[in-house]
């Protein structure tokens, strides 16, 4: 019997979800939870042995409560099961603790073999989540598309510094930081701050 909490904002998923695991014998659904928070705090008082886990929840999101599940050594296994497969989300959940990471379009019997195998440890990823992997890891950051400098100018702007702010902190005059603001977006093929601030997280920079 696999002891299982299911953790969604949408009562409508949820009640889907614990009606799909109850009428099957071999799982017992012990809980549920509609944020982050609550799941953290049934997943310690009840111990089960798979919480899958939405990603996109109020308050304490999916990804916070991994992590957060994680530091405070609970060792069930959390399983994802979300409608998000791009690696801003994918990597994460995985970096943080995640056993597996499925998408909520999953067929019915796809997803009691996935909590089947999540329940005995192994990893578990969508075949569209396991590209997403694949990708980043064989992409690496463009670490030396910016200088030294520019990286650092990026990394104040994306602070949300202004010019003068920036080049107080970098002891250099505005002029220069203009100056280092053209080439990084001259180098990130963008055309203003807020293009060059979210080209540098999509290259893995920031």
């Amino acid at each position: 019997m696999i002891r299982l909490l299911i953790a969604d904002d949408h009562p409508i998923v949820r009640d889907g979800l614990s009606g799909m695991f109850a009428a099957d014998p071999g799982f017992e659904v012990v809980g549920e939870a509609g944020d982050g928070a609550e799941a953290i705090r049934l997943a310690e008082a009840l111990r089960p042995d798979v919480i899958l886990m939405d990603l996109q929840m109020p308050g304490v999101n999916g990804l916070a409560a991994i992590s957060q599940l994680a530091e405070r050594g609970v060792r069930s296994r959390v399983l994802v099961l979300t409608t998000y497969d791009t690696d801003g989300y994918v990597v994460p959940a995985i970096e943080a603790g995640a056993t597996g990471y499925l998408l909520k379009d999953a067929p019915r019997d796809e997803l009691l073999r996935a909590v089947r195998a999540a329940a005995d440890g192994q990893s578990v990823l969508a075949p569209s989540v396991a590209n997403t992997l694949m990708n980043h890891v064989r992409t690496p950051p463009d670490a030396d598309l910016l200088s030294p400098r520019e990286l650092e100018v990026l990394q104040l702007v994306a602070a949300g510094n202004t010019n003068r702010v920036t080049a107080r902190h970098l002891f250099i005059s505005e002029a220069t930081v203009k100056t280092h603001l053209l080439n990084i977006y001259a180098k990130l093929d963008v055309s203003d701050r807020a293009a060059a601030v979210a080209e540098g997280f999509k290259r893995h920079l920031l």
